[in-house]
C-alpha cells in the first residue's frame, strides 16, 4: 500500500477557498469603485489598467498545486493598500504614490559571471518563461503576515537563461533608480538603489520565485511591478521590488538594510520565531486584515524545503 505523506505547508482540498467565493470579490470591488474608495490600487477597477500593462492578457495563469497554504488567501483589498516600498515613502499607504512608476519600457540586465549576458525587455522575458501561480505565505520582519497568490516563474528558470559560470556564487539584485518619480529616493541618507542578494543555491531552490503578477493580474505598482523577487522563507525585505538588474558574482552582496544597520539586518534573514529583532519579537505574527495572531513557524513554515541550504554554515547569523 502506498502511503502519501503531505508536506508541512500543504492545504487539504476541503479547506481551500471555494472558487465562487474567490471570484465574487470582483463583484464586491466593482461595487466599491463608484465611491472611488480603491481607485488606483490595481484591484481590477481602474478602466485604463489593461491598456497600461501589455502583459494583462497573459493572466490569470494556471496554478501550480504543489504550492498551497495552511490559511486563506489574504483579500486583495488589504494587501494592495498596506505596502512597504521605501522608494515612495516610509509609511504603509504608499500605493497612490507608487502609481507614478513607469513600467514600460522596462528592461532587466543580466550580467557578471554568466555565459549569456543580456538586457531583455520585460515582455520578451515573459514570453520566454513558463508562467504559473503559486500560493505563498509572506512574513514581514515587523511581525505581520499575509498569504498571496503570486504569478510568475521559478527563479531557477532565469538562472538557466543567464548560464552562470563555475565561479558564480551569488546573485545581486538591484531595483530602479529614478528620484523624479520616486520621491523616497531623494532621501540621501539611504543607500539607493535598493540592493538584495541570494546565494546561487538559494536562487535555484524550488521555492525561489520571480513574481510578475498577483491575484490573477499583472503586478500592481505598489507590489513591485513589473518584476519582483519572492522568497517566502525569508523576511519580506529580502523580496526586492521592481528589479532592473541581476548580477552573478563571486562576492557576497551587501544588501540595502544590511548597509544601513547590519546589527539588525543580516544577509540571510531567514524567519525564526526564536530570534527576536531588536524592535519586534518574532514568536507570533498578526494576519493582515484581521485581529488574529498566529505562532510564527521556523523558515515561515518552509523548513522541509530550505533547511538543508544552511546546514554547513557554522556561525553565520542566519535568522536576522
Amino acid at each position: 500500500m502506498n502511503i502519501l505523506k503531505k508536506r508541512s505547508w500543504e492545504l487539504p482540498e476541503r479547506e481551500a477557498t471555494p472558487e465562487a467565493v474567490f471570484m465574487n470579490r470582483r463583484q464586491i470591488l466593482a461595487g466599491l469603485a463608484g465611491a472611488g474608495a480603491l481607485m488606483g490600487t490595481g484591484l481590477g477597477i481602474r478602466p485604463a489598467f489593461a491598456e497600461e500593462d501589455p502583459s494583462a492578457g497573459l493572466y490569470p495563469v494556471k496554478r501550480n498545486e504543489t504550492f498551497t497554504l495552511d490559511r486563506d488567501v489574504t483579500p486583495e483589498e488589504f494587501t494592495a493598500k498596506y505596502n512597504n516600498f521605501y522608494e515612495f515613502g516610509t509609511h504603509k499607504q504608499i500605493w497612490p504614490a507608487a502609481q507614478e512608476l513607469k513600467i514600460r519600457p522596462w528592461t532587466v540586465v543580466l550580467d557578471g559571471m554568466i555565459d549569456n549576458p543580456q538586457e531583455i525587455g520585460i515582455d520578451d522575458l515573459l514570453a520566454k518563461m513558463p508562467l504559473e501561480e503559486r500560493l505563498y505565505r509572506h512574513r514581514c520582519v515587523e511581525a505581520w503576515s499575509m498569504a498571496v497568490p503570486w504569478s510568475g516563474f521559478a527563479l531557477a528558470e532565469l538562472v538557466k537563461l543567464a548560464g552562470p559560470q563555475s565561479g558564480a556564487k551569488y546573485l545581486r539584485f538591484e531595483t530602479f533608480l529614478d528620484p523624479s518619480v520616486a520621491s523616497g529616493q531623494k532621501q540621501s541618507w539611504y543607500p539607493w538603489p535598493y540592493v538584495e542578494g541570494l546565494t546561487l543555491e538559494e536562487a535555484t531552490n524550488e521555492l525561489a520565485f520571480i513574481a510578475t503578477g498577483v491575484y490573477g493580474k499583472p503586478l500592481a505598482k505598489q507590489y513591485g511591478a513589473p518584476i519582483r523577487l519572492v522568497v517566502p522563507w525569508k523576511y519580506g525585505f529580502k523580496s526586492i521590488k521592481s528589479i532592473v538588474k541581476i548580477s552573478f558574482t563571486d562576492e557576497r552582496p551587501v544588501s540595502f538594510w544590511e548597509e544601513i544597520q547590519s546589527s539588525e539586518y543580516g544577509f540571510w534573514a531567514n524567519v525564526n520565531p526564536s530570534v527576536p529583532h531588536r524592535r519586534w519579537p518574532q514568536s507570533s505574527e498578526r494576519l493582515l486584515g484581521t485581529d488574529e495572531r498566529r505562532n510564527t513557524l521556523l523558515y515561515n513554515g518552509y523548513e522541509e524545503q530550505v533547511a538543508g541550504l544552511y546546514k554547513d554554515l557554522g556561525n553565520e547569523r542566519l535568522f536576522m
